[in-house]
């Protein structure tokens, strides 16, 4: 007989750094990497994956589980990354129009991603702009 256990992974992006979430039923519990998130650290980045949370209210939060696999990129990417993924999924959990309204006019890189990337580099010199310097004297 199949479960009826609702499960939703959903995924977040921020520079190189590339979050999975998964959202099931459950207590509460928020996992990045199999740390909890009340002793993730650095005390910055958990704040800022906590920052859906805050918007979603107590009820929601209590009954769903997050697993949150990060790779890549510093930190802070990490954490944006994180973020994003949690927001996304939620969104998707609940289906509520007004939630996702209140997210955007929040802030807009909850649900949509930052498209810049680093600039290739270029023959001529260290870096993509940078260019070797010469002296005529």
């Amino acid at each position: 007989m199949p479960s009826s256990k609702k499960i939703i992974i959903v995924s977040g992006k921020r520079k190189t750094a590339t979050a999975r979430a998964s959202i099931r039923t459950g207590r509460g519990r928020i996992r990045i990497n199999n740390v909890p998130l009340e002793i993730f650290e650095p005390e910055v980045a958990r704040m800022k994956i906590s920052e859906p949370l805050l918007y979603v209210g107590k009820e929601l939060r209590g009954q769903v589980d997050i697993n949150i696999k990060v790779k890549g990129g510093g930190f802070m990417g990490q954490a944006e990354a994180a973020r994003m993924a949690v927001a996304r999924g939620l969104l998707k959990w609940t289906k509520n129009k007004h939630l996702q309204s209140a997210l955007a006019e929040y802030d807009r890189t909850m649900l949509a991603g930052d498209p810049r990337r680093k600039e290739p580099k270029k023959f001529g010199g260290p870096g993509a702009r940078a260019r070797k310097q010469k002296s005529y004297r």
